[in-house]
């Protein structure tokens, strides 16, 4: 989850309803006035796609035009408690999306649990996308801890209401009045079942970078410096399995999108303009 700081959308970003494939999702856009390529963000857990704000205009100024959604069950996308929220019923509604955001191969990154559905979707259908990117995500399962009850969390999802799970995890944190009540919005909109398979995915996904990295696709690894998810030693061998180096987003903790949007900009950029111009 990333605290927006702001919940105004900047100019020439939209709030849409994208009709796919695999139904309808909640999504914000951006173009760019002569696109070169297009870039599909997904968001990770108890996310949405506010998670990525800061930075569409800045991809859409770079020449990008860009598309993020709340997945299926999250926030303002909706889904039913028979839905599919296996890692492959995800990836493949992020590949539903992309196909009706874009005409040509897309840049892919997903931010945390996102990344583990960016994994997937890479897997999935290689050709769709341009490359990968996978920012404060790791190989697999993050795990229960101490700090991060999800097997505690899973047991609760149906049994207590949304509300009062949020309630005790925001409990003696004070934010502005307007960002509180988004919060709170956003948690208590996110479908039961949807987050409870969500929850339990990052207890046992399975570790697929190896077979992530015999796909013929430029890939990108980065963190937040003090990202506090996947260890850093974990996401750095990741890297290194992926055949990445791993970028460190200054000022930044698990959320670099919405707490350092222009370092961010700054260590993902060039990448993406490498290999659209390889392409293009």
């Amino acid at each position: 989850m990333s605290i927006p700081r702001s919940l105004e959308l900047p100019s020439g970003v939209e709030a849409v309803t994208l009709t796919t494939y695999r139904g309808k999702f909640a999504a914000h856009v951006a173009r760019a006035p002569t696109p070169r390529g297009h870039v599909l963000l997904i968001p990770g857990w108890t996310g949405s796609k506010e998670d990525f704000t800061p930075i569409l205009p800045l991809l859409a100024d770079a020449g990008f035009d860009v598309t993020t959604y709340d997945q299926r069950g999250q926030f303002e996308t909706h889904g039913d408690p028979g839905d599919d929220y296996t890692l492959d019923g995800f990836a493949r509604d992020a590949l539903a999306v992309r196909t009706t955001s874009a005409t040509e191969r897309s840049h892919l990154l997903g931010h945390s649990f996102g990344g583990l559905v960016a994994q997937q979707a890479a897997l999935t259908e290689p050709a769709a996308w341009e490359s990968l990117s996978l920012l404060d995500t790791g190989p697999g399962a993050l795990g229960d801890a101490p700090n991060r009850p999800l097997k505690m969390l899973v047991s609760a999802i149906g049994k207590v209401p949304l509300l009062q799970i949020h309630e005790l995890r925001e409990k003696g944190i004070r934010r502005p009045a307007q960002i509180t009540r988004f919060l709170g919005r956003r948690f208590t909109s996110n479908s039961a079942a949807s987050l409870k398979a969500i929850t339990q995915l990052l207890l046992d996904a399975p570790d697929v970078i190896a077979d992530v990295a015999k796909l013929d696709l430029p890939i990108w690894v980065g963190r937040g410096a003090d990202d506090d998810a996947w260890p850093h030693d974990i996401q750095a061998q990741m890297a290194e399995r992926l055949g990445a180096a791993i970028h460190v987003v200054p000022d930044s903790a698990h959320s670099p999108a919405v707490e350092n949007p222009d370092g961010l900009m700054a260590t993902w950029l060039p990448f993406l303009e490498k290999h659209t111009l390889e392409v293009h």
